[in-house]
């Protein structure tokens, strides 16, 4: 979940298809035909605030898929959600609303069998708990970025999801976007030359949670809503009441996030992961900048190939190359070569994204050239993955590898010690680090199964 402008979030969610199918009820004359009803997958959604609203609609808006429960600790935005899905339904088809089951507790969500996977959009400190029990409960997952709230966390997610054979789509959308797979095909095809250092500019780190107690109205489980978290009076910044269009600030505290390191950090770490290719690793080094205690930048990271990456302050990844640099963002890309502007967009007089994708395409990424996954849409690609049981775009693996990374980060910022970091064994070399800090502790009954 993360703070993007609702610009974004409509150019992300506009990409899904229309017409969608209701639960149980439906005669199959009602679908397409291309769709058949035993063919629709359906879906249960947890953590209904403004992020699951958005995916709730792209689901909604597929003649593949059928949403059948939703689930919330707060009585507003569970109602609303259900609301939402049975109006849909009846716009849709004229049948009775009322299916859309609505549950506090995402236990019992998870007990119905006729839920083929869940979509989760909980805070993050929730992540691991719900999608390791959602693996168990042999559901497939699309879970929110960023993954987790530990580097252990991350692990116990992959393992939990190779255990029980599950497809599982991490929530990190740039990478079915086109200008960021073009962006990475030119980096591993070369044409900025080898990468020398990466700048990712996203904002700070997480601070303690300081927070004074409120009164809160009924309707909000506040104790489920903290769930392993620390215990801490109830604070309307953590989550607001009623049905809101902001994201809350919850992300901003260590307790529940990791600031915009994490929140940010998902989506442009990952890309500088995806351009060096190190899906299945990371660095090998964490340096904090002299200023850690009071710094939002300057964190760098090195990579055993010899790349540097250094956090800045900003939005977006820049590539410098022996040949040239290419900065990427949403809506956004710039590439010099050799001294030369090969393209750019995204900026007031610049050419249209498109045009300068499709010169960039032309001119560097024919036939023969490395290519990267391809998904033109990051929800179709899961259910596309559900149904041929292969590994989706953003795989609970890759989503593993760019959270530790931005642990790692964090970490640093946090503690103000170099790290050594073996990324095959995922643990602290050198006599660096704490194995502490790799993980988090949970309150009460909770525990990471």
């Amino acid at each position: 979940m993360h703070p993007e402008t609702h610009l974004s979030r409509r150019r992300f969610f506009a990409t899904a298809s229309a017409a969608v199918a209701a639960p149980f009820i439906l005669p199959s004359s009602v679908w397409s035909a291309a769709v058949a009803p035993n063919d629709r997958l359906s879906l249960g959604f947890i953590g209904m605030g403004i992020q699951n609203r958005g995916l709730l609609n792209g689901f909604l808006n597929r003649d593949d898929t059928q949403v059948l429960a939703v689930c919330d600790v707060d009585t507003s935005r569970r109602d609303d959600a259900k609301g939402r899905v049975d109006r849909h339904y009846f716009k849709k088809t004229g049948a009775t609303g009322g299916n859309c089951a609505a549950f506090a507790r995402f236990e019992d969500l998870l007990a119905r069998k006729d839920i083929d996977a869940v979509v989760i959009a909980t805070p993050d400190h929730w992540h691991a708990l719900i999608a390791n029990a959602a693996a168990q409960a042999k559901k497939d997952i699309y879970c929110e970025k960023p993954l987790c709230q530990s580097i252990h966390e991350a692990r116990a997610m992959v393992n939990a999801v190779r255990k029980h054979k599950r497809v599982f789509q991490t929530g990190s959308m740039q990478r079915s976007a086109r200008e960021f797979r073009v962006a990475v095909e030119l980096i591993r095809n070369g044409v900025i030359g080898p990468v020398r250092r990466i700048d990712v500019a996203v904002g700070g780190p997480g601070v303690p949670c300081d927070l004074p107690e409120e009164s809160m109205e009924p309707g909000l489980d506040w104790d489920r809503w903290l769930g392993p978290a620390p215990w801490r009076p109830y604070n309307s910044i953590l989550s607001p009441r009623g049905i809101n269009n902001h994201y809350p600030n919850w992300r901003n505290y260590r307790e529940y996030g990791g600031g915009m390191v994490t929140d940010w950090g998902a989506h442009h770490f990952d890309i500088a992961q995806w351009g060096l290719a190190a899906d299945s690793s990371g660095p090998v080094e964490i340096i904090p900048p002299s200023d850690w205690r009071t710094a939002q930048s300057g964190v760098k990271l090195r990579y055993a190939n010899g790349v540097e990456v250094t956090h800045q302050a900003g939005n977006g990844t820049t590539f410098f190359g022996q040949n040239g640099e290419l900065y990427i963002n949403r809506g956004k890309i710039s590439v010099q070569v050799n001294g030369s502007l090969k393209a750019k967009a995204g900026d007031k007089g610049d050419a249209p994204l498109k045009t300068e994708l499709d010169r960039l395409e032309a001119e560097f990424l024919t036939a023969g050239k490395q290519q990267v996954y391809r998904s033109p849409n990051h929800l179709g690609d899961f259910l596309s993955a559900m149904r041929s049981r292969n590994s989706p775009i953003c795989d609970v693996e890759v989503g593993a590898r760019t959270v530790s990374v931005c642990h790692l980060v964090n970490l640093a910022y946090y503690h103000g010690q170099t790290l050594k970091w073996d990324p095959q064994a995922e643990r602290f070399t050198g006599g660096t680090g704490n194995p502490a800090w790799l993980d988090v502790s949970y309150r009460g009954p909770w525990k990471l199964s």
